[in-house]
C-alpha cells in the first residue's frame, strides 16, 4: 500500500504570463460586448431554473439511497439502525458496556440482540444470552460448560426453549463479554439468536434413532446453520425467521408453524417421479397471527432442500417491507404476491428445477406420538432407549443439567437433545441401564415420567423476565398443571400452552388449552382458548374467555374436566370433546362444581 511519502508535493501554481493576461482580458471584455450567456442550473429540490441568483451550476440531485429499493427515509427506526451501520459490527460496543458494567440504551438493545443478548429490563436489570444449537444436540461437555456459566454469571439455571434451545438469564453487563467467549470455546455461539434473523434450526429430536422415519434430519440443521454462520447477508433480514426440518417421525418439529417448514415424505412410483423420500414444503406459519404453514405444492430431493431455503431467505430479505414491523414476516410478502409468484422468483435464484407435486400423491405420514418426548422409547438401534426427561416448563438448575451430563456419559453416548416441547432426551441408553438411569434421574430431582398435563406443558418467559408478559406464565403453568394430574387421570396427553402476551412465544393458539397473559381488574389473568392442534390436529384454538384471573381458572378448568371425565365418549380425545362442542356449551362445563 503506498503513503503519502510515496508522492512528491505538487509544485505551487505559477502567475499567468503578460501574453496570457492580453488574452484572458480580450475575451472577457468581447463576452461583455455580447452579453450574459444564458444561464441554466439547478434548485435544492432538482428542477432546471435559468435564474442565476438562485440557481447552481452542475448541482443534478442525486437520488436518495435505498435498502432494497425501499428509500432509506421510508425505513423504521430499526431498519435505519441496520443501515447506519450493520449490528454485527459493535464488538467495540459490547467490550465498553462490559468495561463500564452499562446497560444499552433502546439502540444498543436492538443491536445487541443480534449477538444473542437480550437486556430485558423492566422484567430483570440484566441480559438473558439465547444460544443457537442447531438441532438440539448438546454434547456431554457443553452441558457442563454451560451449568458454569449459569451458575458463574446467571440465576443457577438454564431455561429450555420452545425452539429446543437454551437461554441464560439474569448476565450482568460487566460479563456479556465473558459470557460471548466462553460459548466460542465451548462451540457454541449465540449470534442471530435474536431481532431480525433466522432464529434456531429445529430438527426431528430423535433423527437417526426412530424407526418410523423417513429420513435423518440433524444434517440439514448443521448444513443450514452452517450457510448462515457463513454468510453474513443472511443476517439482518426485515424481522425474525423460523426454520424447522422434520423427519416424519414419531415425535414431530411443529413444522407448519415455521416460515418454512420441510417435511419429509415418501413417493411411489407416478408422474416420472422415481419412487424414494423427499421433502415438501410448507411456508408461512406465524401461529401468533393464527396461520399454519401451508404446502406450496413442491416436491424436493433432499439434497436441494438446504439450498431453496437460502434462496427463499434471500427472497425475503430482498422483498420484505421495511418500513412496517408489524407487517414485515414472510407471511405479509407471499400475501402481498401470491404463493406462485414467490415459487417463480425462488426458481430465479436456483440453478436446478424443482419438482411441483400433489400432496395427496405422497404416502401418508405414520402416526405422531404426542407424548413421544416423555418416557422410554427403543430406538431402530437393536438394544437401545431414547429416554425422554421431563423438565417442567423448561427449568433446568445447574446441578441437574450436571447430572445429565453424568448420566450421558455413564450410560449413554455423551450426548442429549433438546425438544420444542422444554424437556431433553438421553439417546443410546442400552435396555440392562434403565433401571440405574431412573435412579439417578430421581436422585437428580427429575423423571421420565409425567402426568397427562404437566408432560404437554409449555410456557414462555413470563412476567418474571419479559417485560410484554401480564403474567407469571411459567409458575402459573406448573401450577395448574400439577392441580389437574392431581385430579384427572386422563388416557391421552393434554397440551397445555400458557404465553405472557400476544406475541404468543409458547404458541397458545396451538394448544389443546392455550393461555395468553392479560390483567383483569389490575390482578395476573387469562385469556382462556380450546381446541388447538398442530401437524395432522392442526387448527386454531377457539376463544373460551376474554380474561379470568388465575384464582379463578383454576376451579374453571376442574370443572370443565369433570364434565369431560363424564361426559366424553370412550377413547375420546379432549381435543375431539372440545371441538364437538361449542363455545356455549364448554363455558357453562366450567361452572361444574368439582370440589379441588
Amino acid at each position: 500500500m503506498s503513503s503519502l511519502s510515496d508522492h512528491p508535493p505538487a509544485s505551487a501554481p505559477q502567475p499567468f504570463s503578460a501574453e496570457q493576461t492580453q488574452y484572458l482580458q480580450g475575451f472577457f471584455a468581447g463576452a461583455m460586448q455580447r452579453g450574459a450567456l444564458p444561464f441554466a442550473g439547478h434548485l435544492p429540490g432538482g428542477a432546471i431554473t435559468n435564474d442565476p441568483a438562485t440557481g447552481v451550476a452542475n448541482a443534478a440531485v442525486e437520488a436518495e439511497p435505498t435498502v432494497y429499493g425501499t428509500p432509506v427515509s421510508d425505513l423504521c427506526r430499526e431498519e435505519q439502525w441496520k443501515y447506519e451501520r450493520n449490528p454485527l459490527d459493535a464488538w467495540d460496543e459490547l467490550l465498553a458496556h462490559a468495561a463500564e458494567d452499562r446497560a444499552p440504551d433502546l439502540e444498543h438493545t436492538f443491536r445487541f440482540k443480534f449477538h444473542g443478548l437480550f437486556y430485558v429490563a423492566p422484567a430483570q436489570d440484566s441480559f438473558m444470552v439465547r444460544l443457537r444449537i442447531p438441532g438440539g444436540v448438546l454434547t456431554s461437555a457443553q452441558a457442563r460448560g454451560l451449568a458454569t456459566m449459569a451458575e458463574q454469571w446467571g440465576p443457577g439455571r438454564c431455561d429450555i426453549t420452545t425452539r429446543a434451545n437454551l437461554q441464560i438469564r439474569e448476565i450482568a453487563p460487566r460479563h456479556i463479554v465473558d459470557v460471548l467467549t466462553t460459548l466460542q470455546a465451548l462451540g457454541l455461539g449465540s449470534r442471530g439468536a435474536g431481532a431480525d434473523n433466522i432464529r434456531n434450526i429445529t430438527a426431528s429430536p430423535t433423527s437417526g434413532l426412530d424407526a418410523q422415519e423417513l429420513i435423518e434430519t440433524l444434517p440439514f440443521a448443521t448444513a443450514m446453520q452452517h450457510y448462515i454462520s457463513n454468510s453474513r447477508d443472511m443476517y439482518g433480514l426485515p424481522r425474525k425467521f423460523n426454520i424447522a426440518f422434520d423427519g416424519g417421525g414419531a415425535i414431530t418439529t411443529l413444522a407448519d408453524t415455521n416460515d418454512i417448514g420441510f417435511v419429509a415424505v415418501r413417493v411411489s412410483m407416478g408422474r416420472g417421479v422415481p419412487a424414494g423420500v423427499y421433502f415438501r414444503v410448507l411456508l408461512c406459519g406465524i401461529t401468533g397471527h393464527q396461520q399454519f404453514a401451508t404446502d406450496c405444492g413442491l416436491l424436493l430431493r433432499p439434497d436441494q432442500i438446504v439450498a431453496v431455503a437460502a434462496a427463499m431467505v434471500r427472497l425475503f430479505a430482498e422483498n420484505g417491507d421495511r418500513t412496517d414491523r408489524k407487517k414485515s414476516r414472510l407471511k405479509y410478502l407471499v400475501d402481498r404476491w401470491g404463493v406462485t409468484r414467490f415459487l417463480e422468483e425462488t426458481e430465479r435464484r436456483l440453478a436446478f428445477p424443482v419438482i411441483r407435486f400433489p400432496a395427496e400423491e405422497c404416502e401418508a405420514r405414520g402416526p405422531i406420538d404426542r407424548a413421544g418426548h416423555i418416557g422410554v422409547h427403543a430406538q431402530k438401534q437393536s438394544g437401545l432407549q431414547t429416554v425422554g426427561v421431563v423438565v417442567p416448563v423448561g427449568h433446568l438448575a445447574v446441578a441437574q443439567l450436571r447430572d445429565l451430563a453424568k448420566i450421558a456419559d455413564t450410560w449413554g453416548t455423551g450426548e442429549l437433545r433438546l425438544t420444542v416441547w422444554q424437556n431433553l432426551l438421553i439417546p443410546n441408553i442400552p435396555f440392562a441401564s434403565l433401571a440405574a438411569v431412573e435412579q439417578a434421574l430421581l436422585a437428580a430431582g427429575l423423571d421420565w415420567k409425567a402426568g397427562r398435563f404437566l408432560s404437554g406443558t409449555v410456557a414462555c418467559t413470563g412476567n418474571q423476565g419479559c417485560r410484554f408478559a401480564a403474567a407469571d406464565t411459567k409458575r402459573h403453568a406448573v401450577e395448574l398443571a400439577r392441580s389437574l394430574d392431581a385430579r384427572f387421570t386422563l388416557a391421552q396427553p393434554i397440551n397445555l400452552h400458557v404465553t405472557g402476551c400476544h406475541n404468543s412465544c409458547a404458541q397458545h393458539y396451538i394448544g389443546d388449552i392455550g393461555l395468553m397473559g392479560v390483567k383483569v381488574e389490575g390482578e395476573e389473568g387469562y385469556q382462556v382458548n380450546l381446541g388447538g392442534g398442530a401437524d395432522g390436529d392442526q387448527g386454531i384454538a377457539r376463544e373460551l374467555f376474554a380474561g379470568v384471573k388465575f384464582t379463578e381458572l383454576v376451579p374453571r378448568m376442574h370443572g370443565l374436566f369433570h364434565t369431560f371425565e363424564s361426559r366424553g365418549t370412550a377413547d375420546e380425545s379432549f381435543l375431539a370433546f372440545a371441538r364437538r362442542h361449542s363455545v356455549d356449551e364448554l363455558r357453562a362445563m366450567c361452572t361444574a362444581q368439582e370440589p379441588l
